[in-house]
């Protein structure tokens, strides 16, 4: 979907299987994760200390000064709860650090979902054993569910443990790590139990308009890589009105009483047919760098719920920032207070944004 892969979606997390064992989760599973994360973590080495080792390449050092700075932006700046987050370098011996497993319903835009300790219930599931993974797959799709299997370079704990920051997250642009950066550092700040697609959204917002922020004021307006932060999360605003529009035809459909659940199954070919075919046409003509191979890609509910995790209402959010005056840690703090102790953290922000607008028409 982009020349790199798409960031956010290659953002697995781990959640708590490293953290806590369940009778609802595996035990062999969080054994194989712990033990993946624990050989994760005992590689571990000082940022600092690699970033000064003279067998470190130069384009390595380089990108670790871009982390080092990223992360003391979002400190300082942005006010996130960094800890020890992103201090430390860990090696991994493969392209793909895990691989993230979601399904949903054929018939219904409803997804499965797993539980874990702390975290809730959640979409996906993260996988260091590919094999693993795509037996997961296959058992989801022999019990009729679409599936969805992706590559992430990257997790969170959730500030649980003092993540590294893993040599497969370096493997992007300049932009990316800085905003990949940003949004883990999000999910240490605020993370709403069983409510994934707001904590996926949200530090998609932050991780992006982040960026722009860091790197127009640290290289000034013209430079390019203010422009390309900048063009960049206009694409994903674009993206995400189509993906909106798409899942609310879907949606649409499978609430027709008029169908049985064959029949949904059967015409939701014409939705996603039609989806690619506007795609092209209208979509496209709109992007600067991204998406371009959407089209190409096999379209089912497992693939647009997990993709769909971290665009929800970006719309939203970029309103509550335009509405504090394009100050990023003003939108920031005012979501969080809007959004604690809500039931719905998305009705929460709508409604601080129409209580202002009836305020302004007083």
């Amino acid at each position: 979907m982009r020349t790199t892969t798409r960031r956010s979606l290659a953002r697995g997390v781990l959640l708590a299987a490293a953290v806590s064992t369940s009778l609802t989760c595996s035990p062999a599973y969080v054994l194989r994760a712990g033990l993946t994360e624990g050989r994760i973590l005992s590689r571990r080495r000082p940022i600092t200390e690699v970033a000064a080792d003279p067998n470190t390449p130069e384009s390595i050092r380089e990108k670790l000064g871009l982390v080092v700075q990223a992360r003391d932006y979002a400190e300082r700046v942005l006010h996130l709860e960094a800890g020890r987050s992103y201090t430390t370098y860990s090696h991994v011996d493969r392209d793909t650090l895990l691989l993230v497993v979601s399904a949903a319903r054929k018939d219904r835009f409803e997804p499965y979902t797993w539980w874990f300790p702390i975290v809730g219930r959640v979409p996906y599931k993260g996988f260091f054993n590919f094999d693993a993974a795509l037996r997961e797959a296959e058992h989801l799709a022999q019990r009729g569910f679409d599936t969805y299997v992706r590559p992430s370079p990257a997790f969170s704990t959730l500030g649980f443990f003092n993540d590294p920051l893993l040599d497969t997250a370096l493997r992007t642009t300049d932009v990316g790590i800085v905003s990949t950066v940003i949004h883990e550092l999000l999910h240490n700040t605020i993370f709403i139990p069983s409510r994934i697609d707001f904590n996926e959204s949200f530090a998609s917002f932050v991780g992006d308009r982040g960026a722009i922020d860091f790197f127009c004021a640290r290289d000034g307006q013209a430079a390019p890589t203010c422009r390309e932060a900048t063009e960049e999360w206009q694409d994903n605003l674009v993206f995400g009105e189509f993906l909106s529009g798409l899942i609310d035809e879907l949606e649409a459909l499978y609430a027709r009483n008029d169908l049985d659940a064959a029949d949904r199954i059967r015409l939701r070919e014409d939705v996603f047919a039609a989806g690619k075919q506007r795609f092209q046409a209208d979509v496209e003509p709109r992007l600067h760098r991204a998406y371009r191979g959407f089209t190409r890609q096999p379209l089912n509910n497992a693939t647009l719920i997990g993709i769909r995790l971290y665009y929800r209402r970006l719309d939203l959010f970029e309103e509550v920032y335009r509405a504090s005056g394009s100050d990023l840690l003003a939108a920031i703090d005012r979501i969080r207070a809007a959004t604690r102790n809500a039931a719905d953290p998305f009705i929460a922000v709508e409604r601080l944004l129409a209580g202002e607008a009836a305020a302004t028409r007083r």
